[in-house]
């Protein structure tokens, strides 16, 4: 025997027609940790597919109202995400809906994602390649017309301490002169082998898996999102991205790229802040850099903003105004 949908309007809606028990307005009322699934297009046109994690959330403007409609948010929700990909124009098209159908209810709405982007990447000198994931998180808000994008990711890199590089090669010169004291002519291919040696290379510089976290404002006027472009602009100052596919030769090269890029935390700040002011689509930013030191047990912290007026804060990473 099948099973008949009760007719809507013979069921009662408490959020609709009830009064609320105190008065009062609420700043967001929504849902969040909706598993979904998302399409992704990237700024080279690539479609990707993910499991997102996605917030909901609208305003309660009327101070009697009980509550809101939280199931026309997730129809929206589903319809919107199943039928296009996540683009600033779906995002804003999605927000709007959000407030029509919350007409006379609310008067501004807010849409998070979070997933993990999956890039592949080429290893340092093998012809090898292998995926890595990135984190990411899209953030829009739309209030009185006005339409706000935020986005949100981490890289990792290797950070190699300056300071215990210097202690391990004044480890390795006090050991050379140990063990050739006495010896005025010293054979260069004797010194070339006791470098090879654990002997001769008896200190080795303590390096970290690091990580930047990243938060912008992103100006308007772009169709896709700048996935790629933003990864690569943060690797590429870094210089030390951590490998997915590594040989050998992979490795012996990402032992190039740590020696020849020593860096505490506030270089790899400075690196940063640099590279995201030179781009012109970031109208702000916010950036931690964390160094996950294997010499105690704390972490190195480095934190950068862009430094505009009423912008992101530096310690809590948030912006001022409505969209905190």
């Amino acid at each position: 025997m099948s099973r008949q949908a009760r007719p809507e309007s013979n069921m009662p809606d408490v959020a609709a027609g009830a009064q609320a028990q105190v008065a009062g307005k609420l700043d967001w009322v929504g849902m969040n940790r909706i598993e979904m699934p998302i399409r992704i297009e990237d700024d080279r046109g690539r479609v990707s597919e993910a499991v997102a994690r996605v917030s909901a959330f609208v305003d309660l403007d009327q101070p009697e109202a009980r509550g809101i409609h939280m199931s026309r948010l997730y129809l929206h929700l589903d319809r919107t995400l199943a039928e296009h990909s996540i683009t600033p124009f779906t995002l804003r098209r999605l927000l709007t809906q959000f407030l029509e159908s919350h007409d006379g209810l609310s008067g501004k709405a807010l849409v998070r994602l979070d997933f993990q982007y999956m890039v592949r990447r080429q290893a340092l000198v093998s012809d090898n390649s292998g995926w890595k994931q990135y984190p990411f998180s899209l953030i829009a808000g739309l209030h009185e017309g006005e339409f706000c994008m935020e986005m949100a990711f981490q890289v990792l890199y290797s950070s190699t301490c300056p300071c215990s590089a210097a202690l391990a090669r004044q480890l390795i010169q006090e050991k050379f002169r140990e063990d050739f004291a006495g010896e005025s002519n010293v054979d260069p291919e004797t010194v070339a082998e006791w470098l090879g040696s654990e002997k001769g290379i008896m200190a080795t510089p303590h390096s970290q898996r690091s990580a930047a976290d990243i938060r912008l404002q992103l100006g308007a006027g772009f169709e896709r999102f700048p996935f790629v472009e933003l990864i690569d602009r943060v690797e590429g100052c870094l210089k030390t991205p951590v490998q997915a596919a590594v040989k050998r030769e992979d490795e012996q090269a990402f032992a190039r790229l740590n020696g020849a890029n020593l860096m505490f935390c506030e270089d790899a700040g400075r690196r940063l802040k640099q590279a995201l002011a030179e781009d012109e689509r970031i109208e702000d930013f916010w950036a931690r850099c964390q160094h996950f030191e294997s010499l105690h047990p704390h972490n190195a912290v480095a934190i950068v903003t862009k430094g505009v007026e009423n912008g992101y804060q530096p310690i809590d990473g948030h912006p001022t105004g409505w969209r905190a």
